[in-house]
């Protein structure tokens, strides 16, 4: 089962296998035993540089896991670490999920009597069990602020939500991202509560404005580090940062077992869409980087060496393709490729249109008049089997809109056991709006046609859509007269190579875990996270501390420690 299945079956309330009996589970416990060193340490660090790590969820284990991690690294290394917790402050949170909070619970801001006594506890026994200095939100928070949160949120216009600003900070983006999560939905539709929740998230982000900006002015660090940089109140910690000269520092977990991405300034659903090419396009290039890039993007079609994948047995015999999918491969065929509708819904300059379901029917409408071609439109499989299934599923979506498609367009639903990377390899060219396929696609020459905020984006690989119009001129070039060239192919594997290997920096004290979280810290002493002894620990405390870029040099190993 992999990691998003466990995850999602977690969600849905199924029993979960018990965690493997690893070394791990004593995390930390070990810093409590005499002789640990751990005191020496902390005493060591508080001259040193300020950093602040803003977990405030504690309950989610998967973010308090690696973050107490990074903390013990970063007081090794030298720095005087600070943790900022939430203590019940907040009406409704990133840990608040239709599962564990009923919307009219959150509506009437109960979310402390289901969820706080428990995150709390996780924050302490991963963070505040550490002895570094912990600044807690509420304190931070104004009897006069709390009045002024409760009449915002109840006198703005929910349709106003999305785009205010509190004296310059974008706090209801990351508000009306946050009710969308909270719902998984790309929209209030049918939600009887969907005002009222959404009002909460409203309160939450302006509470999360005003504790942070009081929580800096406190703390003085000179970079903060928290989880994703989206949401409430992640989002809002880094607009606060922003706007007062603090560095930022958000991660997230990435695809391959053992890594995770770390960005400066913003979070990496920004960040990797304006790297700058000269970033990778000049890196070593050999065989054996070619080689190894083309394993690992062949593994991903069963996930063999990833712990975020969506297919259990994957679909890939032609007979028993063309057996569920109708579709007449004689005639060119275009596949499309979704993302869930509610997933990270931010403002993102480059995009040509307001949303992915406006992408998918302008689409739709565009084929209807081109019966020469095919389309074949592969519903992201994360809409059942991710995180957080979607409540808004693009079929019915697509039905609304579309009662009897055109004979030409077809769709795979989430469901389907058919192989993406199957059905893709018959494709003439690919269309995207933000999945990470398009890094793999390019990579083994199929053309693809970007049509909102993919990471693949601004790559000199992609054909690139800034507009409508532009979108659509694109779509009159198909089908196109063949794949990639070989220069393009080189060029898209060398980003691959880029984005896989060394944007995703491994991290060795990390395990792979049965249970949840999926992963963790394989560490009983304290050499395992000093300085030098994990290269990839290396480059993220460095990062963090210095400003460096946070790219693993996977270039400049033997290639063959990659497989």
């Amino acid at each position: 089962m992999s990691v998003l299945r466990k995850i999602a079956a977690r969600l849905r309330g199924h029993p979960q296998p018990a965690p493997e009996p690893v070394r791990s589970q004593v995390w930390p416990a070990f810093l409590d035993r005499p002789g640990s060193g751990w005191p020496q340490a902390r005493d060591r660090a508080r001259p040193g540089p300020d950093v602040l790590i803003a977990t405030a969820v504690g309950g989610l284990s998967a973010l308090s896991l690696v973050e107490s991690v990074l903390a013990v690294a970063l007081t090794l290394r030298g720095a005087r670490v600070k943790v900022l917790l939430c203590d019940a402050a907040l009406p409704a949170c990133l840990r608040a999920e239709l599962d564990n909070v009923r919307p009219e619970q959150l509506a009437a801001s109960r979310i402390a009597e289901h969820l706080c006594a428990g995150c709390r506890g996780t924050g302490r026994e991963l963070l505040e069990r550490l002895g570094l200095e912990v600044e807690y939100m509420s304190t931070h928070i104004t009897a006069e602020q709390r009045s002024r949160a409760r009449s915002l949120a109840a006198t703005v216009a929910l349709d106003e939500i999305p785009a205010f600003r509190l004296d310059g900070l974008s706090v209801g983006e990351h508000a009306h991202a946050g009710a969308l999560r909270y719902f998984a939905r790309g929209d209030f539709a049918g939600e009887p509560y969907g005002a009222e929740v959404a009002r909460r998230y409203f309160e939450s982000a302006l509470l999360s404005a005003f504790a942070f900006q009081s929580a800096l002015k406190a703390t003085q660090p000179g970079v903060c580090v928290f989880n994703h940089g989206i949401y409430a109140p992640h989002g809002v910690f880094g607009e606060v940062c922003r706007k007062q000269g603090v560095r930022v520092v958000n991660w997230n977990v990435a695809y391959r077992k053992r890594c995770f991405v770390f960005s400066h300034g913003d979070s990496y659903h920004h960040t990797l869409l304006e790297e700058p090419v000269s970033a990778w396009e000049n890196m070593p290039w050999s065989r054996a980087h070619e080689e190894a890039i083309d394993a690992y993007l062949r593994s991903r079609w069963h996930g063999t060496r990833d712990w975020i994948w969506f297919h259990e047995k994957p679909q890939e015999r032609p007979e028993a393709i063309a057996a569920e999918l109708p579709v007449d491969f004689s005639k060119p065929v275009i596949g499309m490729l979704t993302n869930v509708v509610w997933d990270a819904q931010l403002h993102f300059r480059s995009n040509a249109f307001r949303g992915m379901l406006e992408w998918v029917h302008e689409t739709i409408g565009y084929f209807r008049v081109r019966p020469e071609l095919q389309l074949v439109i592969r519903v992201h499989p994360a809409e059942r089997r991710g995180t957080l299934p979607s409540r808004q599923p693009l079929v019915d979506e697509i039905r609304k809109r579309w009662p009897v498609l055109p004979p030409n367009v077809h769709v795979i639903p989430p469901e389907s056991q058919i192989s993406t990377y199957a059905v893709l390899e018959r494709c003439n060219a690919a269309l995207i709006y933000g999945t990470k396929m398009g890094v793999e696609l390019t990579s083994v020459g199929i053309p693809v046609i970007v049509g909102g905020e993919a990471w693949i984006r601004n790559k000199g690989v992609t054909m690139d859509a800034a507009t409508v119009e532009g979108y659509r001129a694109l779509l009159h070039r198909l089908p196109l007269p063949g794949g990639l060239d070989e220069k393009t192919k080189e060029r898209a594997k060398k980003y691959a190579y880029h984005f896989f290997f060394r944007r995703m920096v491994p991290l060795g004290v990390m395990a792979p875990a049965q249970g949840w979280p999926p992963y963790r810290p394989d560490v009983d002493s304290l050499a395992q996270l000093a300085a030098g002894a994990d290269r990839g620990l290396d480059v993220v405390c460095e990062g963090i501390l210095k400003g460096s870029a946070f790219t693993f040099p996977a270039e400049q190993l033997d290639q063959r420690e990659l497989a």
